[in-house]
Formats: C-alpha cells, sequence, structure tokens
C-alpha cells in the first residue's frame, strides 16, 4: 500500500476502508439479530438480551419469590443480568473483533 517514495496508495487505502465498514455493519446486523441468555440463582431467573444489549425478557421462577425477602429477587435479577451482559459483551467481541482488531488507534468509530 505503499509507494515508491513513501506514500500510500490512497485508492487501496479507501478500498480497505470500505471493505472494512461493510463487515462492521455485517457485524452489527449480526449482533442485533442475536440473543443470549444470563442466569442466575441456579436458572431460577432467567435473562435473554439481544446482541445489542436490549433486555428482550425476564423470567422468574415462583420459587425465588419471597415476599418476606424482596433483596434476594432484586439481587438474583441483578446478577441474571449481569451474567448476559457480559454473553453481550463476549459476543460483540467475537463479531466485532476481526473487524476493528486491525485499526489499532485510528479512532475509525467502528
Amino acid at each position: 500500500m505503499v509507494r515508491p517514495g513513501g506514500q500510500p496508495n490512497m485508492q487501496q487505502l479507501m478500498k480497505q476502508a470500505a471493505k472494512l465498514q461493510q463487515a462492521a455493519q455485517a457485524a452489527q446486523t449480526e449482533l442485533a439479530e442475536s440473543e443470549v441468555t444470563g442466569t442466575a440463582g441456579g436458572g431460577l431467573v432467567t435473562v435473554t438480551m439481544a446482541g445489542t444489549g436490549e433486555v428482550r425478557s425476564v423470567k422468574i421462577d415462583p420459587k425465588v419469590i419471597d415476599p418476606d425477602d424482596p433483596e434476594t429477587l432484586e439481587d438474583t435479577v441483578l446478577a441474571a443480568l449481569h451474567n448476559a451482559a457480559e454473553a453481550v459483551r463476549a459476543l460483540t467481541e467475537e463479531k466485532m473483533g476481526p473487524v476493528t482488531g486491525g485499526l489499532g488507534g485510528l479512532g475509525m468509530g467502528f
């Protein structure tokens, strides 16, 4: 990509940038269509999230509901949310890593 004399080939750079942008858009679409699940309390609370981080559903087994101890339910729901968010982070890294890995500190917004 560098011409004799040390000058970068701008046409090649623009083609590479366009390919990276297309790959990033494809990865973002795949993330939006993906779902991950987080659980807590031995599966008593399940949270489903889109690959974008949007919460799609929360399921709570009645066994975890104790009117005298709402804090336990709150903590269990929070733990399931954290578990699902970690799954979203891992999925994002898996899908976007190959696209953004070669960008270094270029700040291209991917």
